[in-house]
C-alpha cells in the first residue's frame, strides 16, 4: 500500500524520498526490519494473550529428555509469523504483481488450515486435530490455485537463456530470447543447460506437448506443496528447529528470486530470466524477519510454539516460492532437512509394517521418528544397534544447532548448483 501511495505521490507532486520506493533493495530492508519488530515487540503481547487464554501445548510422555517440561507452553504462535509476514508485504510490495499475490494467498490459505488444526487440538481437546484428509485436500487445493494461476496468467512468463556467445575475461556472454513466452521450463541442477522443459516428456504428442507439459507442471506443483508443507510440519518438534531452518531457506530463495528477476545477474549466471520475480524479494525479507523474530521466543527453551498454524504455513511458503521462481527441482537439496525428516518417518513405518508381516513382530530402523527424536532418545536400538554403537540422549539445543549447520551447508550447495554443470 505504501509502495503504491509513494508511486502516486512521486508522479503527482515529486514527493521527496518517494523515489526510494522504486528500489527493491530499499523495500526489502524495510520489510525485514518491520517484520522483525512486529514478531518481537507485538509477538510478546500475543504470547501473553495465549498464556492468559491458557492455550498451552498438550504433551505425551514419549520418554524423551526434557519433553515434559514443555507441557503448558503456549502454542498457535504461528499467528505471530503470519502477521509479521503479511503486514510488511501488504505495505511495501507491489500488490499488482502476480507472484506477490500468490505468496499472500499461500500464507493465508495454509495459515487458516493450520489454525483450524490447532483450534481443534486446543479448544476441542482432540489430540488428532484436523483430519489428515482435510489437510491434504487443502494442500491440493492450494497446489491447483498456484499451478493454474501460473498457467493462465499473462504476467507469468520467462525469457530463456538460449545461447552462450564467447567468453570475455572468464565471463560468459549469454544471449536471451527476444520475447517473453509462456513456458514449462524450470531449473534443473547439475545439467549443462540448467533448464528442463516439462513438455519435453510429451514430444510424441506433437502440438499438444505444451498443454500436457502444463498438466504435468500442475501435478508437480500439487505434490511439492503437499510434501514440503508436511515436511516442515514434521520438522517442528524441537525448539527453534523448523523456525531456524526456514529462515536459512528463506535467505537462499530471496537470493534466487533477485538474480532470476534481474536480467544482468541472470545473464551472468546463465539462468533463465523471470520478469517480475524480483518483487518476491520484499516477501522474502518479511519472511526472514518474521522467522528470526519468532526465534527470539522459540529458541530453546521455547516460550511459545508455532503449532500447525506456523509449520504448515512456512513449508507451503517455501514450496510455492520455489515453484514461482522455477527452482522447485532444487528443493530436495535446499529443503534437505525437511526431506530427511519426512523420509525417516516413511522408512520407519514401511520397515515396521514389513517386519511385522514377515516375522510377526515389528522392528524399527530408528529409535524414534521424525529423525530429530532419534538423537533425543537414549539407548542402542535402531541404527546404533546394527553397528553395536549405544548412544546417549543428545541435548535438544545441540541437535537443533547441528541441524541448522546441515541446513546452511545444503543452502550453500543450492547456490553452487547454478554454476556446477
Amino acid at each position: 500500500m505504501l509502495y503504491h501511495l509513494f508511486q502516486y505521490l512521486e508522479k503527482l507532486f515529486t514527493f521527496p524520498g518517494a523515489h526510494l520506493f522504486n528500489y527493491i533493495s530499499f523495500r526489502t530492508g524495510l520489510a525485514f526490519i518491520l517484520a522483525l519488530l512486529l514478531s518481537t515487540i507485538f509477538g510478546r503481547r500475543i504470547i501473553d494473550y495465549l498464556q492468559k487464554m491458557q492455550i498451552g501445548e498438550t504433551v505425551r510422555d514419549l520418554g524423551l529428555e526434557g519433553q515434559m517440561s514443555k507441557k503448558g507452553t503456549p502454542t498457535m504462535g504461528g499467528v505471530i509469523i503470519i502477521i509479521a509476514i503479511l503486514v510488511p508485504t501488504l505495505l511495501l510490495a507491489n500488490l499488482t504483481n502476480t507472484y506477490v499475490l500468490l505468496m499472500i494467498i499461500t500464507t493465508v490459505w495454509l495459515g487458516l488450515i493450520g489454525f483450524l488444526d490447532d483450534y481443534i487440538k486446543v479448544f476441542r481437546k482432540n489430540k488428532e486435530g484436523l483430519s489428515g484428509r482435510f489437510k491434504i485436500v487443502g494442500q491440493i487445493g492450494l497446489g491447483l490455485i498456484v499451478g493454474l494461476t501460473m498457467y493462465m496468467s499473462s504476467d507469468v512468463v520467462i525469457r530463456e537463456n538460449i545461447e552462450v556467445k564467447g567468453i570475455t575475461h572468464r565471463v560468459e556472454n549469454v544471449l536471451f530470447a527476444k520475447h517473453d513466452i509462456k513456458s514449462t521450463l524450470t531449473t534443473i541442477p547439475f545439467s549443462k543447460n540448467n533448464n528442463l522443459n516439462y513438455a519435453a516428456a510429451f514430444k510424441w504428442a506433437g502440438n499438444k506437448a505444451q498443454r500436457y507439459g502444463w498438466i504435468l507442471f500442475v501435478l508437480v506443483t500439487i505434490f511439492i506443496v503437499t510434501a514440503v508443507s508436511n515436511g516442515a510440519n514434521l520438522t517442528d518438534g524441537l525448539d527453534g528447529l523448523a523456525t531456524g531452518s526456514s529462515a536459512i531457506m528463506g535467505v537462499i530463495l530471496g537470493i534466487l528470486a533477485y538474480v532470476s528477476g534481474n536480467v544482468n545477474y541472470a545473464g551472468y549466471l546463465n539462468i533463465m530470466y523471470l520478469p517480475g520475480t524480483g518483487e518476491l524479494l520484499i516477501f522474502a525479507g518479511a519472511f526472514i524477519g518474521a522467522t528470526i523474530g519468532f526465534l527470539w521466543y522459540n529458541a530453546y527453551p521455547a516460550q511459545v510454539f508455532m503449532g500447525d498454524t506456523g509449520s504448515l504455513t512456512l513449508g507451503g511458503i517455501i514450496a510455492v516460492f520455489a515453484i514461482a521462481i522455477r527452482k522447485e527441482l532444487l528443493i530436495p537439496i535446499l529443503c534437505g532437512v525437511f526431506f530427511v525428516e519426512s523420509l525417516s518417518v516413511m522408512i520407519q513405518v514401511a520397515y515396521f509394517k514389513y517386519t511385522k508381516k514377515r516375522f510377526g513382530e515389528g522392528k524399527r530402523v530408528f529409535k524414534m521418528t521424525p529423525l530429530h527424536h532419534h538423537y533425543q532418545k537414549a539407548g542402542n536400538s535402531g541404527i546404533q544397534a546394527i553397528f553395536q554403537r549405544p548412544m546417549m540422549a543428545m541435548p535438544e539445543s545441540r541437535i537443533v544447532i547441528r541441524f541448522w549447520i546441515v541446513g546452511i551447508i545444503l543452502a550453500a550447495i543450492t547456490i553452487i548448483t547454478l554454476k556446477i554443470r
